[in-house]
């Protein structure tokens, strides 16, 4: 039986079976993210010539399209707080929501509250939701970590299908090092592996992607950035982002209505982080948002350790989420106890792209060496 270990600088822990633990009782993961600090967060007047410097590339590259940007939008802090700054810069932005089916109400809310305010034209897409719930039910009965992956997916492949029908050359994201820096290995895997999902799909499932979007190996890792040259764009990493003041400005100035946890504005999420992946595995992604704050600066140790001890559900909303969770996607109650006691099994123990990946990056690595330049082609 392994010994229980919490990390003394941020508040990872032994749930993770990958950690790894120095002399002073510092994890792998706050180490790693340390190092790597600076390469990807820029503050201050570095941070604002970053910012000056890729908008106006943005707006070159695009100035013949309709648009400058696409930028996908879920109501959750990060991607409001970063379609906020897009705008403030004079960028003519798409905003795109895909609606997988699981939307909380302040989701909705803040999505249009920020659209309509600042007058920015905006895309939804509703993907098949009989699809949605076969897909989401199947990872589920696969046992794995990671049930997350269709609708993470289903948004990656939304955002670039209506980048290319308008024929847009780059992304704002909301994705940022400051808040999310760590993430273990094992809690999950890469949503937008198309062969993953589908044997997972075939295994579990009916076997269908009908209405469903996708988004090929090929696409991600050589089409997308060597022939259409797609760039993606984190603005928050130059923005002396924070999360929390963030958050206090999208309310004070739009009305935003805050919805609890890390991406808790999807119901769907909200469920499966606050009680599937806790309650079955023991990953309690409270660990890594708060760890990620602290190598950030933003987050004392001690205060995160105090957010760990408050219940991860409200008892009456979990069972009220549960009842709404297991109608929507159709699994009986039985269905759903025989669920909680399968063992976690691993994502690789299905058929995967890992080895395509490692292929294409190093035909990435082999193009850029040789400073081979592909044209551009719609």
């Amino acid at each position: 039986m392994s010994i229980y270990q919490l990390c003394k600088r941020c508040v990872m822990d032994t749930s993770d079976p990958d950690i790894q633990f120095d002399v002073l009782g510092h994890c792998s993961h706050c180490s790693d993210a340390l190092k790597e600090f600076d390469t990807h967060v820029h503050t201050g007047t570095l941070g604002q010539e970053r910012i000056t410097k890729h908008i106006s590339e943005i707006k070159s590259r695009n100035k013949h399209k309709r648009y400058d940007v696409v930028m996908g939008i879920s109501g959750g802090v990060d991607s409001s707080y970063s379609l906020v700054l897009a705008h403030k810069l004079g960028l003519r932005i798409l905003a795109v929501h895909c609606d997988t089916g699981w939307n909380s109400e302040e989701a909705v809310h803040n999505v249009h509250a920020i659209v309509d305010k600042l007058n920015i034209d905006l895309h939804t897409e509703v993907v098949n939701w009989n699809t949605m719930r076969d897909l989401q039910a199947a990872f589920f009965k696969a046992s794995v970590p990671n049930c997350d992956i269709p609708q993470d997916h289903a948004i990656v492949a939304v955002n670039n299908r209506i980048a290319a029908k308008f024929g847009i050359y780059d992304f704002i994201t909301g994705g940022n090092f400051v808040g999310e820096s760590i993430f273990p290995a094992a809690w999950g895997y890469d949503a937008r592996d198309l062969r993953h999902l589908k044997a997972i799909s075939k295994k579990f499932g009916n076997g269908s992607l009908k209405g469903f979007p996708t988004l090929s190996g090929f696409l991600q890792y050589f089409w997308l950035p060597f022939v259409r040259r797609i760039r993606n764009y984190r603005i928050l990493n130059d923005a002396d982002f924070n999360p929390i003041i963030a958050k206090q400005e999208l309310i004070k100035d739009y009305g935003w209505k805050d919805y609890g946890g890390k991406h808790h504005e999807s119901v769907f999420t909200r469920f499966y982080q606050a009680h599937y992946l806790p309650e079955k595995f023991g990953f309690d992604k409270r660990r890594i948002h708060a760890s990620s704050l602290i190598v950030s600066g933003l987050l004392t140790r001690e205060d995160a350790l105090l957010k760990l001890e408050e219940p991860l559900y409200n008892s009456d909303m979990l069972r009220k989420d549960r009842k709404y969770f297991l109608n929507k996607l159709d699994i009986s109650n039985e269905e759903w106890a025989q669920i909680m006691k399968q063992k976690l099994v691993p994502h690789v123990d299905y058929p995967t792209n890992i080895y395509w990946k490692k292929y294409l990056q190093k035909l990435k690595v082999f193009i850029e060496g040789k400073g081979i330049k592909i044209r551009r082609s719609w």
